[in-house]
């Protein structure tokens, strides 16, 4: 009896070792932070190629689709809804809702341009092989803000899924939002309300 627990619990732990990622050799903590230096530099001026405010936009969104996983950051928004799309109107969120999300952080970029400063406290890697990158912002008033990213391994690098302000998700906040509109509407209440957004938040950045 005893040789064929042995058995199970070691085809057990193949089958996770097998279903795990291999981690790549960068940690996500030192990940993160190689990203926020490029970012920084080129939010203040210090980059050889920053460029006008065209060149430090597109600079900056390149960095943000480096480093955030926006098929899972869309997965993950629409929950339960997610299944429910087709293939095409999946494509067509992810997309979306990427242009949105970069437009907003471009705006909260020049809005807080050098008045803040972030300092990286530390990582842990769970089970399964996500990981949280802890920090904090100092805003120009001194106060801190903590600041999470959880990242998980898609095609062999650190990508972000979520990033936690104060202990508040942004994922969970958005599921919230668009939870309560696909069921008090539809989705594609839910899509012209995003495409409404993010053509006004165009239309202010230009």
């Amino acid at each position: 009896m005893a040789t064929w627990i042995l058995i199970a619990l070691s085809a057990t732990l193949l089958l996770i070792a097998e279903a795990a990622p291999a981690l790549p050799p960068v940690g996500p903590r030192d990940a993160v932070e190689a990203a926020v230096s490029r970012f920084m530099n080129i939010q203040n001026g210090r980059s050889d190629d920053a460029g006008g405010a065209a060149g430090r936009s597109g600079k900056i969104r390149a960095i943000v689709r480096e480093m955030f996983d926006f098929d899972e950051i869309s997965r993950r928004a629409l929950s339960r809804h997610w299944p429910a799309l087709q293939r095409e109107e999946q494509a067509e969120f992810v997309t979306l809702f990427q242009d949105l999300l970069e437009r907003a952080y471009l705006t909260q970029v020049e809005a807080a341009r050098g008045d803040e400063k972030i300092t990286f406290l530390g990582e842990s890697i769970e089970r399964g092989g996500a990981a949280i990158v802890r920090s904090k912002v100092v805003t120009r008033h001194g106060t801190e803000i903590p600041l999470d990213y959880r990242l998980h391994v898609r095609n062999g690098s650190w990508r972000i899924y979520d990033v936690v302000v104060q202990g508040v998700s942004f994922i969970a906040s958005y599921r919230t939002q668009f939870d309560r509109v696909i069921r008090a509407e539809s989705y594609g209440a839910l899509r012209d309300r995003l495409q409404k957004r993010a053509a006004e938040t165009a239309a202010a950045q230009h």
